[in-house]
């Protein structure tokens, strides 16, 4: 999900134009630009599974992917098994996992891009836990 700033005109205007509180701000955008109505997304679960990685209280699923480039090569790593795998190796916290490529003290957080399973764009890891 991402984030626009509009000035409070805006807002106001937007929140006339929705008919009832079920209507989203989005919807009531969608409709201005002639898009129509979004797709419904099917509602996430909750629940982890023995396959997903939670680290910090967030959960990557299985089959998350993360990337770091470093000194000019890309390293990639997965969800598999409740872990992060780099190179075969499972890591519980990201940063062991970015310092075992660094060989010094990293914020794994900030070294970590990640894409969710079903997703197309990589987002740092660290803006998850906003």
């Amino acid at each position: 999900m991402h984030t626009i700033e509009v000035d409070f005109d805006v807002y106001k205007e937007l929140t006339v134009r929705r008919e009832t509180e079920e209507v989203t701000y989005n919807a009531v955008i969608r409709d201005l630009l002639g898009l129509g109505k979004a797709k419904p997304i099917p509602p996430k679960s909750n629940d982890a599974s023995p396959q997903d990685w939670v680290v910090k209280g967030i959960r990557f699923p299985a089959g998350a992917e993360f990337r770091a480039t470093y000194k000019g090569k890309v390293h990639t790593a997965r969800v598999e098994g409740g872990a992060m795998v780099l190179n075969g190796k499972r890591y519980d916290s990201p940063s062991p996992a970015a310092m075992s490529l660094t060989a010094s003290q990293v914020n794994g957080w900030r070294f970590w891009e990640c894409r969710l399973p079903g997703k197309s764009t990589w987002q740092l890891m660290e803006s998850l836990r906003r």
